[in-house]
């Protein structure tokens, strides 16, 4: 009878706050199309791109997206599409368009469309803490040199 070798056993490593490795990335959002490109960010906000990805943990990386106030909608959603808010008062109810909301707060429709693709909790906010919309070319994330994307 032959001795038989025990497998090496590999180590589960857990990533954690302290040990996780966070990027700088660089979106361009011209001439894009919103629901494209937010399914994009949410991807790198949650960490999924990422082999020490964990549901349970906030793996993701910092996402900036410049020329927001360019991003497009497919078919004849710009006029159709409605953003509603309500005051929690009787009759609160308040509807604005896509295009009213884009030349108001250029950089909601796409903080809006990837808040809705974050998890609801205390890791969904700080996910979203790490996305920075900017309406221009321009962003004061230089010293951190954001890779494009």
């Amino acid at each position: 009878m032959g001795f038989k070798k025990k497998a090496k056993q590999m180590k589960t490593t857990i990533v954690n706050d302290k040990n996780v490795e966070r990027k700088w990335l660089l979106i361009d959002a011209k001439e894009q199309v919103l629901g494209r490109v937010s399914t994009q960010i949410a991807h790198f906000l949650k960490g999924k791109h990422k082999a020490s990805y964990s549901p349970a943990s906030d793996v993701g990386d910092y996402v900036v997206v410049i020329n927001a106030d360019k991003i497009v909608l497919s078919g004849n959603k710009s006029q159709v599409k409605e953003y509603f808010s309500h005051s929690t008062y009787a009759g609160g109810s308040k509807f604005v368009g896509f295009e009213e909301a884009l030349e108001k707060k250029p950089t909601f429709p796409v903080e809006h469309a990837v808040k809705g693709m974050l998890p609801k909790n205390a890791i969904g906010k700080r996910m979203f803490s790490k996305l920075h919309v900017y309406a221009g070319e321009s962003h004061p994330h230089a010293a951190q040199s954001p890779q494009a994307v």
